[in-house]
Formats: C-alpha cells, sequence, structure tokens
C-alpha cells in the first residue's frame, strides 16, 4: 500500500512538472548582468542560453553605435564626430561606424548590439559585512570619516581633499560599512590599475563575508553578485544603473581630469539620486568649485596621519641628461645620488618623463644592481615587480608616471629626472613627493627633481608642499 502511495506520489509531482510553464532565472546569469551593460556577441555563457533570455524579454537590446539622429556610443556616451571611424564592416556587409574613445574596451560598431538587463528581479540579499578594521583614526581623519559618512547617508556629495599620506582610504571604511549595512551596492573606482590592485587586498582584509570585485584591464573573471566594486573608471563603461554609492578615488588623476566621457561614465555607472565623493590630495579648480557652486560636503586634511610634514622637494639640476644616457652614461650627480641609496640599502623610485629614455637607462642602472628592473602603463608585469621592491626583493624600480600615485613603500626614496618635462604637472610632482615619508618608522626620505630649467609646475608643487605644512 505504501509503495503504491509512493509511485502515485511521484507520477503526480511529474505531471506538474510537465505543465509548468514558468521560467527561472539562473543566479549565475542575474548577478553577471545585474547593474551591466555587455556585448551581445561576448558574454561568458552559452550564446544559446542568451538567446532565450531575450526572447522570453529579459535583456534589452540596443546597437552599441547610433547613427541617428547622430553619431553615439551607447557604451561611453562619445558624441564627438572625430572619433567614430566608417569602415566597411565584413560582418554586415555594408558600412559601418565603430567608436576610437572606448576601443580598448574592444572595438564595437553600429552592427554591434549591447544587453541591458531587465529583469526587476534583483541578486539573493547579501550577507551582514563582518567589519573587521581595528585601527585608530586621527582627530582629523575621524572627523573627515564622520562627515562623509552622514553625507553619504543623505544622498549628497562630497569632496575629500586629504595630503599624501593622510590615510584617506581608512577615511573611506566607517561610510563604506555603513551603506553596505543600509544594503546598498558600493563602487570605488580610480583611474589608475595600480590603485585598484593596491586597494583590493586591503579591502578584502577590511570587508570580510560579503564579495568583493576587482575590475580592471585583464582582471580574471570574479563570481557571483558584488556588493562593493573597486574598479579603474574605464571599466564603468560597462556598468549603467549600477551603484548606490559612488566613490572617485585619486578624482585628479589622469585621465579622469581631461576625459569628460570618462566622468560621464561615473554618473552612467551610478543611480539617478546616488552620491558621489571625490577623494584626492590635490583637487582641481574645476572640482572645488564645483563642490562650492553645488554645496557639497567637504572635509579638508593637511596633515598626515602620522603627524609629521610632507617631505618637501629638492631640486638638483641635471644638464644635458639625455645626452648622457644615449652616450651610455648616468650623470654624475644622478649616480651620486643612486650610490647613496644603494649604500643605506634605501628602496627607491625613479621616475622618468618618458618610456624610451627610461629603457635607454634600465640597463646602465642594472650594472649596479641587477635587481633594479623599470614598470610603464603596459608591462604586463608591474604588479609583481612593485610587490617585490616593497618585500625588499628589489632595490629600486625605474617608472613613468604610472606609479606616481597609489602605492605605498616603506622607507622609499624617489627622485624625479627631466622634472621639467611637461608630462610632470604641479599635482604630479605633488602626488609623487608624496610616495615618501608615509611610513611612521620613517616619516622622512628624499625626494629630488633633478632638472634642465626650472618651470613654474615644480615652484608651484614646492610652495603647494610648504603651505600644507604650515597648517597645524
Amino acid at each position: 500500500m505504501i509503495k503504491q502511495r509512493s509511485k502515485h506520489y511521484k507520477l503526480s509531482k511529474l505531471r506538474q512538472f510537465k505543465t509548468y510553464r514558468g521560467f527561472l532565472i539562473e543566479p549565475a546569469i542575474r548577478n553577471f548582468f545585474t547593474g551591466r551593460i555587455w556585448q551581445r556577441s561576448h558574454t561568458p555563457f552559452p550564446q544559446s542560453k542568451i538567446e532565450t533570455y531575450i526572447t522570453r524579454g529579459y535583456f534589452e537590446v540596443v546597437p552599441a553605435v547610433l547613427t541617428k539622429p547622430k553619431l553615439s556610443c551607447r557604451r561611453c556616451h562619445n558624441e564627438t564626430r572625430q572619433k567614430f571611424v566608417a569602415f566597411h564592416c565584413a560582418k554586415c556587409k555594408s558600412t559601418c561606424y565603430y567608436c576610437r574613445h572606448c576601443i580598448t574596451m574592444g572595438r564595437m560598431c553600429s552592427c554591434d548590439e549591447l544587453l541591458l538587463w531587465k529583469s526587476k528581479e534583483t541578486p539573493l540579499a547579501q550577507p551582514t559585512p563582518n567589519f573587521t578594521w581595528a585601527g585608530q583614526l586621527t582627530t582629523q581623519q575621524e572627523k573627515a570619516a564622520k562627515e562623509l559618512t552622514e553625507n553619504l547617508i543623505r544622498n549628497r556629495h562630497h569632496l575629500v581633499s586629504a595630503v599624501c599620506g593622510a590615510g584617506k582610504t581608512e577615511i573611506l571604511f566607517a561610510a563604506i560599512h555603513q551603506s553596505l549595512l543600509a544594503g546598498k551596492r558600493v563602487c570605488v573606482a580610480t583611474p589608475r590599475t595600480d590603485v585598484v590592485l593596491e586597494l583590493f587586498p586591503r579591502f578584502q582584509q577590511v570587508f570580510q563575508n560579503i564579495i568583493l570585485h576587482a575590475y580592471y584591464g585583464n582582471a580574471p573573471q570574479q563570481q557571483g553578485f558584488a556588493q562593493l566594486v573597486l574598479a579603474t573608471t574605464h571599466q564603468l563603461y560597462r556598468f549603467e544603473n549600477a551603484f548606490d554609492v559612488m566613490i572617485v578615488d585619486e578624482a585628479d588623476a589622469f585621465p579622469y581630469t581631461f576625459d569628460e566621457a570618462l566622468q560621464r561614465a561615473v554618473l552612467k555607472a551610478k543611480t539617478s539620486d546616488a552620491p558621489i565623493a571625490f577623494v584626492t590630495a590635490t583637487p582641481s579648480q574645476k572640482l572645488l568649485t564645483q563642490q562650492s557652486k553645488q554645496n557639497w560636503g567637504y572635509s579638508f586634511i593637511a596633515r598626515r596621519f602620522h603627524g609629521f610634514p610632507l617631505p618637501v622637494p629638492k631640486f638638483q639640476s641635471l644638464w644635458r641628461y639625455e645626452k648622457a644616457f644615449q652616450k651610455g652614461e648616468i650623470p654624475p650627480k644622478l649616480l651620486r645620488w643612486l650610490e647613496q641609496r644603494l649604500q643605506n640599502n634605501e628602496p627607491f623610485l625613479l621616475f622618468f618623463p618618458t618610456i624610451e629614455l627610461m629603457e635607454l637607462a634600465t640597463p646602465l642602472f642594472q650594472h649596479y644592481d641587477s635587481s633594479i628592473e623599470s614598470v610603464h602603463a603596459e608591462d604586463p608585469n608591474r604588479k609583481e615587480k612593485v610587490v617585490q621592491l616593497r618585500n625588499e626583493e628589489r632595490k629600486g624600480l625605474l617608472t613613468t608616471s604610472i606609479l606616481e600615485r597609489g602605492i605605498t613603500i616603506k622607507n622609499v626614496q624617489v627622485a624625479v629626472i627631466g622634472a621639467e618635462n611637461p608630462v610632470f604637472t604641479s599635482s604630479a610632482l605633488i602626488q609623487i613627493s608624496g610616495r615618501v615619508g608615509r611610513n611612521i618608522a620613517f616619516p622622512d626620505g628624499d625626494i629630488t627633481f633633478f632638472h634642465h630649467g626650472l618651470t613654474l609646475e615644480m615652484d608651484v608643487a614646492r610652495k603647494k608642499i610648504l603651505e600644507m605644512n604650515q597648517y597645524e
């Protein structure tokens, strides 16, 4: 009798299954596409599955490049006619346009399509974040952290202006934690990949029990729905209406300050009423004007967390340094600087104005120590090289301005070669100087601007640092 009832029960459930006409959304699909705008033909899921979701109305399908009423890129919102290229497309056998502005994210033209997730079914509720940071904020840090948290809760934009080494990242922790507790999705965006790589392990340690993703060029595939995202500003082209709180770290850094499309990407990636917090040591005049006119919140910190003044750069002439490198020589003044670093066993960073000059000089420095290496934006191993310098496995690194911000090396000594070059703006020189003296055990250090003639930018940088040191 029991076996017969069991058989009838199974048949009944089978009939129910066969007549069920609903459609269950796969969590992996929902988690990936929520808040994203993505190329239809290149997703991490089988194309047949994507087509099924499109047929059932879960995606809005839009052209990647709109041609009417005028040319515009749906991904990066570029509308500058000169940044579109017309060509004969092999796919559609006709004239297409592609956007040069966001081509680094993969070329997309007017016959390509983008997917926008339409379902109102949101990812599953996120676990409560385990906030593990046990550090102690200074009085100024605590004041800034409280002001930032209060304004983000009120959905009010906020600007944090704090000198290099003031502990800006620690100031963010409380505001991010409160936002996560409120069930909000938070993005910390920055123009530089190196900053993302520097912040990711720190945030992993502080915010546990939640999914945290880091997005940058060639980042590995990451699973789940991330409640907290670290990303370069370029990666925000792939998000739309995704974040309830947006934080732009190093908001003065190139190329963000010069690229209006990146600034639009920040606005596109957040929800319409989401607040933005801008964090920088060297706010641009445009950012300061916006803060004043639009009545944002504002926090200012003029002292480093350890209370010591900022190291003041020294100016040192280095005439005809380019010719010296071309002849296979390190200029004598620079050589003495190098020998002192090696003698004192001090890690160092040498900033060069161009990759070509840096690569010309690299073997000359390696003659004195084989562990010395060079890094630049396209170097696939720059993350490992920076870690090796931090772990005292290398004596020093030659670098372009790519490492001007976002990295902390204990007791690092710094020099700029060709500080007169236009690539070294006053804000860049201030940021480079800010790599020195960040550790409480080594609050001072050497920062030298080697130059072939003084510039206004060098003077402005030095005067600004001296001015900051006057604040209590």
